[in-house]
């Protein structure tokens, strides 16, 4: 990290955060999409998903995998670098999606490169490990 970083900045990547889980979970897409760089890559993989290249990919990918699904997730405990234009994020994560008769509560980190854009801060990389899943039954 180069000097001190602006608290505006890390502020800013905050609430991006916080509308990234609020709009996914209200399934706004239009609004969720616009939190990335259109070049965004997103990994899954060392949860068990699949690498996205691409916003309209990765916003399409979500929305249909995620279209009947009852979801909240929440996030804790930021660790940021920024350097410049430039900022290494990563959050403690839970996810909770409940899809039919099935129901997945996950616990692990989001791994984020996010960039300043005439239009704020993006996210332009994420990486999703998760520690641990509870899979089960949707009905009590």
């Amino acid at each position: 990290m180069t000097g001190t970083p602006d608290f505006a900045d890390w502020i800013a990547i905050c609430n991006l955060k916080a509308a990234y889980c609020r709009l996914l979970d209200t399934k706004d897409w239009a609004g969720w999409g616009a939190l990335f760089t259109e070049d965004c890559v997103m990994d899954t993989r060392p949860s068990g998903g699949t690498l996205v290249e691409g916003r309209n990919a990765f916003v399409g990918m979500v929305s249909r995998s995620l279209a009947d699904a009852k979801t909240a997730h929440q996030v804790h405990a930021p660790e940021i670098t920024i350097d410049g234009d430039h900022a290494k994020v990563i959050w403690a994560m839970q996810d909770r999606v409940v899809k039919d008769e099935f129901a997945l509560t996950g616990y692990g980190h989001y791994h984020e490169t996010c960039v300043r854009t005439s239009q704020g801060w993006k996210i332009a990389s994420q990486v999703l490990t998760r520690l641990n899943v509870e899979m089960g039954s949707a009905k009590p």
